[in-house]
Formats: C-alpha cells, structure tokens, sequence
C-alpha cells in the first residue's frame, strides 16, 4: 500500500491466490486484478478453456498461473487441487471462493439432489478450500480467506430456498473462520455485492447455468471489475486492516438489503 492507501503495482508480490469461478463474473475479473498486484494464480471452474484465456492474461503480466478444470461439487477433487497448488508453486497466501450455483423453485418442487448440489458448490466446496489451505496460511503466519455472498445472505426470498440458505450459511462460516484465523494472522471477510453486470441479473454474482444472460445488465449495475478491484485492495491491505464483512451496492441501489 502507498501513503495515499492506493495499492502498489506489487503489493501481493510473492503470493498466490486461488480463485473459484475464475472462467466468467466476477471471479473472472477478480483474477487479473490479483495478477495485476502481483499475484500467481490458481484458476479454478469447470470450463478449461475459458481459465487458459485467463492464464494467459495473467502470464503476459509476468505471473505464474495454474489452470485447474474442476467441478466444485467433488470434495476429493478440491484437495487434490490445493495439495497441487502448493507443490507447483509453493503455498497459498489468498482464497477467493466466489464460485456459485442456483436451482430456483418452490420448495415443495426442489429435489433433496438439487439442494444438496446448491449447499455443494455453494459452502461445501468453500468449507474444504479453507479446510485445506488453511494450515499452509497458518504456517506463512498470513492469509487473507475472501468469501463472496450476495444479497440473499442478508435476506431470503421466494424459490431461491437453497441458495439463500447456502448464503446465510456463508456468513456463519466466515465468521466462525476469522475467530479461528485470528491469532494465526488470517483474515476471513464475506462481502455482500449488489447487483452486477455479470448475466445474474439485479442480486446474483455468478452466472446461473440454466438460464440465458439477460439482453442488458441492469441499469445500476455494479461492475465486476469495480467489485474485483477492491477485492484485491482487500487482499493487499496492512494486516492490522480487518475487514469482516464488505458491503456493496450500486451508487442508486436503494433499501439494501
């Protein structure tokens, strides 16, 4: 950080962070914003293709960048990715689990599958990341653990049942692991974004895999490349900075949440 509270060009020199959902959305744009402050890279979403175009943004940049195509429902898969991060390029300083998916509907109509995948991808999957790269934080004495929610951790709604459940159930977590990371030196923040430009729509993060995007964004819509850039001020900020919980809405986002 400069004297000004700007980030410097190299303030997460040395680190690495990994990303879920780095193929699209926000944490598409969250991780270039890392590469940019000097962050290697951990990529993971399902699509290859989309995270080796990720790669090689953050490649031209002069950082290292690790492409895993993984389904975040598969706990075994998620391990094996950590141990493999840390092997090839040797810790993880940075946790950013923005990844997400939906099944809306009634609840008399959503299958116990369908739930179990949402609460799956949603706070299984974040659970066991932290899980696993927690104790390599713990060694570094450091570590910054960003969980993304959204405005259904705040509030719950009619056919989003799962998903607000996994989010109210993000929240608790997020809390549970910064009185944990504490005394270690790790910080853990669950931010709330508003609405975004990310084919959600007004109050989704992430890019539902059911439903086309809509013709245009919302007209207040925050951009993700707004949002990813104070995720990496996040990341980047003194250790004495903690930050719990991040609100974002918006500038005419009115009655949130």
């Amino acid at each position: 950080m400069t004297a000004q509270g700007r980030m410097a060009p190299d303030a997460l020199s040395g680190q690495v962070a990994l990303v879920t959902g780095a193929s699209s959305g926000l944490g598409r744009a969250t991780a270039p914003a890392l590469a940019r402050a000097g962050a290697d890279l951990v990529l993971l979403a399902r699509s290859e293709s989309d995270l080796l175009a990720v790669a090689r943004e953050a490649e031209s940049l002069g950082r290292r960048a690790l492409v895993c195509p993984v389904d975040l429902s598969s706990g075994p898969a998620l391990m094996e990715v950590v141990q493999q991060a840390v092997h090839s390029l040797g810790g993880l300083d940075i946790l950013v689990n923005n990844a997400a998916t939906d099944v809306p509907g009634p609840v008399t109509d959503l299958s116990a599958q369908d739930w179990d995948r949402v609460l799956d991808v949603n706070l299984r999957a974040p659970f066991l990341l932290a899980k696993a790269t927690f104790p390599h934080m713990q060694r570094a004495g450091r570590g910054t653990i960003i969980n993304v929610s959204s405005v259904a951790g705040k509030r719950g709604w009619a056919n989003g049942s799962a998903y607000c459940a996994s989010k109210f159930g993000l929240t608790g977590f997020t809390q549970a692991l910064a009185a944990e990371g504490k005394p270690h030196g790790i910080r853990a923040c669950v931010v709330y974004p508003g609405g975004m430009a990310t084919g959600w729509g007004a109050f989704e993060p992430q890019a539902r895999e059911d439903q086309k995007p809509p013709a245009a964004p919302p007209v207040d819509a925050l951009p993700p490349d707004r949002v990813a850039d104070l995720l990496a001020w996040m990341c980047a900020a003194p250790p004495e900075l903690v930050l719990n919980e991040v609100i974002v809405t918006p500038l005419n986002e009115g009655g949130w949440p």
